[in-house]
């Protein structure tokens, strides 16, 4: 029989603990609270995969790809109550980094070089 192409299929290796690894796991596992639609960190061999699927919680770690967001969010919400008491509209739109602004270089001294010019004779020599 040809093998199965299912959402899980050769994963034998993949979830299993490591070697010498094996054994109860600490509590701060399974006291996590997880919601659902939480992302969560998988490592899969050598690679950290952020997925939301349904694995058992020893699999898991919790994701830390929305933590920018979420200080942003709480920043904005300060930031547009402090506008709306003061009667002004902001925008807390995140915008592009500009270039940075220009400068003149001053005390700088200009340095002329010429080249050194070429002589057959002394080189077939073996020195200046």
């Amino acid at each position: 029989m040809p093998a199965g192409h299912g959402l899980r299929s050769r994963t034998r290796d993949s979830f299993s603990r490591p070697f010498r690894k094996k054994g109860t796991i600490a509590l701060t596992t399974y006291l996590r609270t997880y919601h659902i639609g939480d992302y969560v960190d998988i490592k899969v061999g050598n690679r950290i995969i952020r997925k939301r699927i349904h694995v058992r919680v020893e699999h898991v770690m919790p994701s830390r790809c929305t933590e920018e967001f979420r200080l942003r969010k709480v920043k904005n919400d300060q930031l547009k109550a402090e506008a709306k008491a003061k009667g002004e509209v902001i925008s807390t739109k995140r915008q592009p980094q500009g270039p940075k602004p220009g400068f003149m270089v001053e005390g700088a001294t200009l340095e002329t070089v010429t080249p050194i010019p070429y002589d057959v004779v002394n080189d077939l020599k073996g020195g200046y």
